[in-house]
């Protein structure tokens, strides 16, 4: 099932190659962009674990669970902030929640646990579709398709929890 009804999985996926297709020949268009990853990265962290706090009891299995997507995020933060350093391109000190339009619109429909991981699902999603252009693209930058080749399998994991978390009624 599509998260967004608005468009089909194909035509999301189709969307995302032909985003990282003009993205990859552009040297200043994808370090932007990896820099956005790094900011998007870092604060899903933080947001997943405000999650945590407001929304699940400590020791329960949500907690446990938002808790290690979250240090997952933190460690793709990490990998994405070496892939900079490596690429001699600074890494963003200031993480701006505000900056970002998706959780702008999203946030303050967030009400309880099942929203929450809704919203983070969706998130996932759509982050994933990206990351697999990336991650399967074997004329991508080396360095690049390397680290999200990484990320990518621990990112599915984050969607499916986040997708079970929510519950069938909170997705849609």
């Amino acid at each position: 099932m599509a998260l967004n009804p608005l468009v089909s999985e194909p035509e999301a996926q189709a969307r995302s190659l032909a985003w990282w297709k003009k993205t990859k020949q552009d040297a200043q268009t994808l370090n932007d962009w990896l820099c956005d990853q790094y900011r998007g990265e870092a604060t899903a962290a933080e947001r997943i674990l405000l999650l945590a706090d407001h929304y699940t009891r400590a020791g329960s299995r949500e907690r446990r669970l938002l808790t290690r997507i979250a240090e997952q995020e933190s460690k793709h933060a990490r990998w994405v902030a070496e892939l900079l350093r490596a690429r001699r391109l600074p890494v963003p000190a200031e993480l701006d929640f505000a900056r970002e339009r998706y959780w702008k619109k999203t946030l303050p429909y967030i009400s309880d646990l099942a929203s929450g991981a809704a919203v983070g699902a969706h998130a996932e999603r759509m982050r994933l579709w990206r990351i697999q252009a990336i991650a399967a693209d074997v004329q991508a930058p080396a360095d690049v398709q390397a680290v999200f080749a990484r990320i990518l399998p621990e990112e599915r994991f984050h969607e499916r929890a986040f997708r079970s978390l929510a519950g069938e009624a909170a997705l849609h």
